[in-house]
């Protein structure tokens, strides 16, 4: 009778090996938006006092290539996670 409870839970838990997580709940994905964040709030507060000048160090237009840079990243990585999924079995 364990033995059978153990297999059936064995069965449940075990997972295609085709099945890729959805980006939005992914580790990568997270450190993604925490990194964005960190980009757009560091844009917002560098540059904005008198100890540069008033010359904005780090304005807007860096931010967003920063922020095109990392969606790239993210791209990539995501393709390279569906690559790496793939069956490899030949018919």
């Amino acid at each position: 009778m364990s033995s059978h409870t153990q297999s059936t839970h064995a069965e449940t838990t075990t997972r295609n090996a085709n099945d890729i997580k959805i980006s939005v709940r992914t580790l990568e994905f997270a450190v993604y938006l925490a990194a964005v964040l960190a980009t757009i709030i560091t844009s917002a507060v560098v540059g904005d006092n008198a100890s540069e000048n008033g010359v904005d160090v780090f304005n807007a237009h860096d931010a967003m290539q920063y922020i095109v840079w990392l969606t790239v990243g993210l791209m990539i990585a995501r393709g390279l996670a569906k690559a790496g999924n793939r069956s490899h079995t030949h018919s």
